[in-house]
């Protein structure tokens, strides 16, 4: 997983942190999976309009919380070549909802040609989760992937992961990097460490095939 730079986070969540003191507000968080293969150059966040990270992120790419006003914030996903993709999230105080954009291919009308459009997955916190678990999302074109996981002993398990759902498999890993395939194709390991979530966010690379990112909650999450 790549992480990008945790100042940024920081500098956000501070600046957010001074606002909700002045206003007495409370903050949430949004984080971002750059899942969104389609497209030139780097893609860009905007919250509430503020575009969070000037630099741009690189698919692949995985943030921190970043910290918001608590409330109704408006998400805008912007990258070179594909229609841009907008959603809301009703921000919860000290909960993170973690947004993933990923391109769909749109047909051709008799007003517009075909073109790829941005879509946004949420997944929202509900419940804290005991012990490890992996929790597979996905959003590749495909209906449907199954999913191996190696088990320590060396066999491996497998789990079937709908397109825009979620599936889960107990890890039976204390720590160290589990092993994960769809077919003959490998997937990032998956990096374990104490209990929670480990979330495995499945999409499609430049070339059409699947790839993954994961990263660490403390929560059960939901897709939306």
């Amino acid at each position: 997983m790549k992480t990008i730079s945790r100042w940024v986070a920081v500098l956000l969540c501070f600046g957010s942190l001074a606002s909700a003191q002045e206003g007495e507000k409370k903050v949430g968080f949004i984080r971002l999976i750059h899942a969104l293969a389609p497209g030139e150059g780097k893609l860009s966040l905007l919250l509430n309009g503020v575009d969070v990270y000037p630099s741009g992120y690189q698919l692949g790419n995985a943030t921190g919380g970043i910290g918001v006003d608590a409330g109704r914030c408006k998400v805008v996903i912007r990258r070179d070549g594909v229609t841009e993709g907008t959603t809301t999230v009703d921000v919860e105080v000290g909960e993170t909802t973690t947004v993933i954009p990923f391109a769909e291919r749109i047909p051709a009308t008799d007003d517009e040609p075909a073109h790829w459009q941005i879509r946004i997955l949420r997944l929202k916190q509900t419940k804290k989760q005991e012990g490890r678990v992996a929790t597979f999302v996905s959003v590749s074109a495909q209906p449907e992937l199954a999913v191996e996981m190696r088990e320590p002993e060396g066999g491996w398990t497998k789990q079937f992961v709908k397109r825009f759902g979620t599936a889960n498999l107990p890890m039976n890993y204390p720590e160290g990097y589990v092993p994960l395939r769809v077919g003959d194709q490998k997937l990032s390991p998956i990096p374990v460490m104490d209990e929670g979530t480990y979330v495995v966010v499945l999409f499609d690379d430049e070339e059409g095939k699947v790839s993954s990112i994961s990263f660490r909650d403390f929560m059960h999450l939901t897709a939306e």
